[in-house]
């Protein structure tokens, strides 16, 4: 029965949508078989610059549930007197029964699973092909805990569940990655193929283009990692409010963002606008309170520009043979860099263009007509009342 569920693991199981519908499958598999588990947790380190790790876990007749935990949480002290931690500094497997005279309460956190009713409690470590290890975790609630037997079946399968997991934890790892560094869009194109250069499609969107007032100076007054905190601190007022109303953030360069506001049909333009302008309205907001912040801290105020507009960009594949950028290029992306780099001559936080304040209606109000540089013909540009 062992070599079945190996089959499965190897063969169903790495192919399943993620770690939980896996994890599912296999729970129900070994009940059958017999073992007498309470529940199953698989422990992973995570490659992301807010998450150090994550929790898939199952219970009987109940949803598996996933937990993302921070860094703060990896290098805690509760975490490091845990027997996940034991496991992970050791690739040794960790088991500790939970009632008669074996007992063993040398983890904090084996006292709270004893108070949950568990009786044993067993992690065993997963070491994937790069060396990195990451753990599952086994629990009983029947008197006596896990037989031999038990204990055996699991050791039998730790292979092939180890292998089908770093399948299915490297996929979504490298989803993650994407996503972080290209743009949810952009990292969804790249996994389903479209990694060609010069492979590009005509999108319509409302652009995004914002940058830092007098960075350059202010950036010379300060140490470099005062430097790199503001950033974060300034993109982080911008990107949240994008993302939030589904944006997607192209690229920052320098103390520039660049984002799109993808738009699925002619009549998808409104919506796009309006979120665009809700998007930019509340990434002012949450700068206002980061400049209360920084004042109270004696720091100087962030300025920004932010030039918003509406049109068709070619969205692809742009670069060096061996260096590509998946990015937006077009007369709509000049024409947005523009409209921003306006901001300080009329004193304006935010201008948008005429078509993207079309649909906007009295939320804006017209600035007149003015030159850009590089068009020849004068644009109205719009700001808020």
């Amino acid at each position: 029965m062992t070599a079945a569920i190996e089959r499965w693991l190897l063969q169903e199981g790495r192919r399943s949508a993620d770690a939980g519908t896996m994890l599912e499958g296999l729970a129900t598999r070994l009940v059958e078989l017999g073992l007498p588990l309470a529940r199953i947790g698989i422990h992973l380190r995570a490659l992301h610059p807010q998450v150090a790790g994550l929790r898939v876990l199952w219970t009987p007749d109940r949803p598996i549930e996933e937990t993302l935990y921070g860094h703060e949480t990896a290098i805690s002290d509760a975490f490091a007197r845990s027997p996940l931690a034991a496991c992970y500094n050791t690739a040794h497997t960790i088991r500790r029964r939970l009632d008669g005279p074996e007992a063993a309460f040398d983890y904090p956190i084996l006292h709270e699973l004893k108070a949950e009713g568990l009786t044993d409690y067993v992690v065993t470590p997963m070491q994937f092909g790069q060396g990195e290890t990451h753990a599952i975790s086994w629990a009983a609630r029947v008197p006596g805990g896990f037989r031999e037997q038990d204990l055996e079946t699991i050791q039998e399968l730790m292979p092939a569940l180890t292998a089908t997991v770093e399948v299915l934890h490297q996929r979504r790892t490298m989803s993650t990655l994407l996503h972080t560094y290209l743009g949810r869009e952009a990292g969804r194109r790249v996994l389903t193929g479209s990694i060609r250069r010069g492979e590009a499609t005509t999108l319509a969107a409302a652009l995004w283009y914002c940058d830092l007032r007098g960075f350059t100076a202010l950036s010379d007054r300060i140490e470099r990692d005062q430097v790199v905190e503001l950033l974060d601190d300034y993109f982080g007022c911008m990107a949240a409010p994008v993302e939030a109303m589904g944006g997607e953030i192209l690229k920052f360069v320098g103390d520039a963002m660049l984002a799109i506001f993808p738009m699925r049909d002619d009549l998808d333009r409104d919506r796009a606008c309006r979120d665009a302008l809700t998007a930019a309205e509340r990434a002012l907001d949450d700068l206002e309170e980061l400049n209360r912040q920084r004042q109270h801290a004696r720091k100087p105020d962030l300025k920004v520009g932010l030039g918003l507009h509406a049109g068709a960009v070619m969205y692809g594949n742009i670069g060096a043979p061996t260096r590509l950028d998946f990015t937006v290029i077009g007369p709509a992306v000049n024409l947005v860099t523009r409209i921003e780099s306006l901001c300080p001559q009329l004193d304006r936080t935010l201008l948008t263009s005429g078509p993207f304040a079309s649909p906007c209606g009295s939320r804006l109000k017209s600035l007149g007509h003015h030159l850009l540089k590089g068009i020849e013909v004068p644009q109205e540009i719009f700001g808020l009342p």
